[in-house]
């Protein structure tokens, strides 16, 4: 992908999310049903986050990512795996700068007796320039050398089935983030059991469950769950109004059913 074209495509994203935010912020108020907060030690890890400062379009300073680490242990989980964006074109973040990040906020989490244990990976764009380094061994993994990566918004990757075997067949486990959020395939569920069957696993949005992305996308994610599809439950937080729609969505009855499906695979890691 060109990078303007790139460019303009996260611009669309964040008027979008804007938007649905403010949308979003309008159903926290609204009267309904809720249950009882559903119990996050279940959970135990957040896979998927941005948490170190200034290196995406997440945390903008190391006093934003204290503020959401606390706020995550406060909520009860023990593990955090953050994972910044990785785009050639955009955020061009190597292991160095990531791990390199890391370690700041490590010191800060110790500075202030912040005890929760935190790693780093990575959330890959899958583009052109992807699929070559996958021979390299430098990308960035989790647990059993999972990768997390993602798809371009508009339209399935041409090398989307090149890219999963390169990945098998170089020992890496692939997880593809947010798949509730590719309208390219609300008309084509059967893609989502195929990239299961093929050995990838799904991670969803939890702010999906709040509407968070729009109506639509929230359906497809309950469906999901309905048909047992989802492996990882991750946030993906960039800020603290992140963290307080992951409260929210503790009480929804899609966020219990799958915490209690015994689908999910976050606390092993």
């Amino acid at each position: 992908m060109e990078y303007n074209e790139l460019l303009s495509g996260l611009r669309k994203s964040t008027i979008y999310n804007l938007l649905e935010t403010m949308s979003w912020f309008s159903k926290l108020f609204k009267k309904e049903v809720a249950l009882e907060p559903a119990n996050l030690d279940l959970l135990k890890t957040d896979l998927h986050s941005h948490l170190i400062p200034a290196i995406d379009d997440g945390s903008k300073s190391l006093e934003d990512s204290i503020n959401m680490i606390r706020a995550f242990k406060e909520m009860g989980y023990q593990k955090l795996i953050t994972t910044p964006h990785v785009m050639s074109d955009f955020y061009k973040n190597t292991p160095d700068i990531i791990l390199g990040g890391l370690e700041k906020v490590k010191k800060e989490l110790e500075r202030q007796n912040i005890d929760i244990q935190i790693e780093a990976a990575a959330e890959y764009y899958l583009d052109e320039t992807l699929e070559p380094q996958v021979k390299g061994g430098k990308l960035l993994t989790f647990g059993k050398n999972y990768l997390l990566f993602e798809l371009p918004f508009m339209t399935e990757p041409p090398n989307l089935a090149s890219f999963i075997f390169e990945l098998q067949t170089n020992g890496y486990i692939p997880i593809l983030a947010h798949p509730e959020r590719y309208g390219f395939y609300y008309k084509e569920f059967e893609k989502y059991r195929e990239l299961k069957e093929k050995g990838v696993h799904l991670q969803l949005n939890i702010l999906s469950l709040v509407g968070h992305y729009g109506p639509e996308t929230q359906k497809i994610a309950e469906r999901m769950i309905d048909e047992g599809l989802i492996t990882f439950l991750g946030s993906d937080c960039h800020n603290v109004m992140h963290q307080k729609g992951i409260e929210f969505a503790r009480t929804k009855p899609y966020f219990h059913k799958l915490l209690e499906s015994g689908l999910l695979k976050n606390a092993e890691l």
